[in-house]
């Protein structure tokens, strides 16, 4: 079995608006050696129609882009995705496969079915999830930035407080603090 690690970019007042990240070729250069080592990507539907949006046409070359961003893009291109939605059903971008049904279970079954993992990208997504007890690890990218405006993570709040235990801590050139985290052991 895989684990399930939730990663996403956050300010430091908790803000996960994309838009207010550093977008540069650290930033992504990071976020691609994470997707190298999962098996496969989780979002919802929101998150994947922005990605959707963009990706795919960075891939193929449509756009000219840094080659730290095109790199991702190609990479994502190839990845299994999988998209949780009760409303959308058609997901013609390549290699991305519908979730539906009860969450637990087919969650549950992706990560069973990952043994490289499945890594979650969406925070709204990863409230839900973590809810039902399924995410295994956190890394929180931590912007220097105060964005003053949300999405906040966690906005709609947790069933409990998570316990976490900090496993590493990375410090990027651009002064994001990159954090992985387990559950802790109780």
């Amino acid at each position: 079995m895989g684990l399930l690690t939730f990663s996403i970019n956050i300010t430091l007042d908790g803000c996960v608006d994309h838009r207010e990240g550093i977008a540069d070729d650290e930033t992504h250069a990071f976020f691609t050696r994470l997707m190298d080592e999962g098996g496969a990507m989780l979002w919802g539907r929101v998150t994947y129609e922005m990605m959707e949006r963009y990706w795919p046409a960075v891939a193929c070359g449509d756009m000219q882009v840094p080659s730290a961003i095109y790199e991702w893009a190609v990479k994502l291109e190839a990845k299994p995705k999988y998209v949780v939605s009760s409303t959308r059903k058609d997901f013609p971008w390549n290699n991305t496969h519908h979730i539906s049904g009860d969450l637990r279970t087919e969650v549950q079954k992706l990560k069973d079915a990952t043994p490289a993992g499945v890594l979650l990208g969406s925070s709204k997504l990863a409230a839900e999830l973590d809810r039902l007890d399924l995410i295994d690890e956190y890394i929180f990218l931590v912007h220097p930035r105060i964005a003053g405006h949300g999405p906040y993570l966690y906005e709609g709040g947790v069933s409990g407080t998570r316990k976490l235990e900090l496993v590493s801590v990375k410090l990027l050139r651009n002064g994001a603090v990159a954090m992985r985290y387990w559950r802790a052991s109780v």
